[in-house]
This record gives C-alpha cells, structure tokens and sequence, in this order.
C-alpha cells in the first residue's frame, strides 16, 4: 500500500527493498524434499486472513497431507494440532479452517488484487534451502522505479550462512531444533546463529519449542512455559 500510495502522490524520495515471499510453494518445496518427515501442516492466520486458504486443496490432495489454518493464541495452536491428529488418525488429507473468526477461503479480494498489481512472482532465495522457484515477489515493472535494488545498484548480493546452522534440516522436519550442534551453544535466543525464521543478528524469541529446551536447565524436571 506504502507503495501504492507513493506512486500515486508522485513521490521521487521512497524506496523499498522487497524480500517478500510466498507460502504454498515453500511447502510444495519442503514436502518434494526426500529427507522431509512432516506429516500436516498448521497454516499461519495472518497469512491467509488476506491470501484465503484456496490455494491449498490441491497441496492436501497431492501430497495426501492434512492442512489446518490455525490462530496464534494458546487454544487456537492447540485446536490445530487437535484437527491435524484427528485427520491423520482418520485417515484424511484435508484443508481445515480453524480460524474462521478472521480467516476466510476466497481471504482479503481485494488486497489480492493489491499484491498483484504491486508485485510479480519470481524466485526466492530461503535461508537454509536455497532457491525456491516462484516463491517470492518483487516490484512489478510499473512500481519497479521504488525498488532500492534498482536504484541504488546493489542487485547480486549474497549473504553467507553459518557453516553451524542445521536450520535447512529443521525446516524440512530431519532434525528437532535441539538435535543441531549448535543449539544453546554457538546459537541462542540471545545470538541467533541464522534460524531460518529470525533475522540473523535480531534478538527476536525463539520458538516455543526452542523456548522450552533453552529455559530447562540444569537439573529442572519441567519445563517452564515461554
């Protein structure tokens, strides 16, 4: 929208630097890794509250995998895995909404129609599995005159990933974060190594997951809640 609106006023001094990505074929590219282990998905509110969920039956169908669009609060998350284990018990491969106070299938139209007109599909790079082709947006050509890449020349630029990190395989589902040798180590909540879902240097929290192995301890049987 930010976009949208300077082009609109005619603005000359705003630029962006686009990273964007798009969900269903990271998973499409997670689920063709021979190493993948998952066996459902949760799929994020925020995300489908404006993409809808309709891009996913084919996904469930081909991969014979359940999918549930599932919210962030506590009950939410357990409701989502609740549905996945039914599913998986059943013997089904569907897409759930189990979000439908905010979610909807068709999702935002109107902020669709947005995205598209803003944005192009292209390849994207993911931290930890490499490029994944038309998983990403960038600038269409009418908006392309706001892409900082363009207008200040620095296209090609490659960042380097710790030798240590192991979050390729946590995405794909190979390892647990814990299994990675440089859990709580060389990598913490404090100093992420490169976690595929922080920035490198962000202090951001962990996942709960993460959360609890980091905050048992020595010698503490429980493990606190995050």
């Amino acid at each position: 929208m930010s976009v949208h609106v300077a082009k609109r006023r005619g603005l000359r001094n705003f630029s962006v630097l686009i990273s964007h990505v798009l969900v269903p074929p990271a998973i499409e590219a997670i689920l063709q890794s021979p190493a993948t282990r998952f066996r459902a998905f949760l799929l994020a509110g925020h995300v489908c509250s404006v993409m809808g969920y309709w891009q996913y039956p084919p996904l469930a169908e081909k991969y014979q995998i359940p999918l549930v669009v599932t919210g962030f609060e506590p009950l939410d998350l357990l409701d989502g895995i609740r549905r996945t284990v039914l599913q998986l018990e059943q013997g089904r491969h569907e897409v759930e909404n189990a979000y439908s106070r905010v979610v909807t299938y068709d999702g935002n139209r109107a902020a669709q129609q947005l995205l598209a007109e803003v944005f192009e599909v292209t390849d994207r790079a993911w931290r930890g599995i490499g490029v994944i082709p038309q998983s990403g947006w960038r600038l269409s050509p009418a908006y392309r005159d706001f892409d900082a890449e363009e207008r200040f020349q620095i296209t090609g630029i490659h960042t380097q990933e710790s030798p240590l990190c192991r979050s390729g395989d946590v995405l794909r589902g190979a390892i647990k974060p814990a299994q990675c040798g440089a859990f709580g180590k060389e990598c913490t909540r404090a100093i992420p190594s490169a976690p595929p879902w922080f920035q490198a240097k962000a202090p951001a929290p962990p996942t709960s997951t993460t959360a609890a192995h980091l905050r048992r301890g020595p010698g503490r049987r429980r493990l606190q809640p995050f």
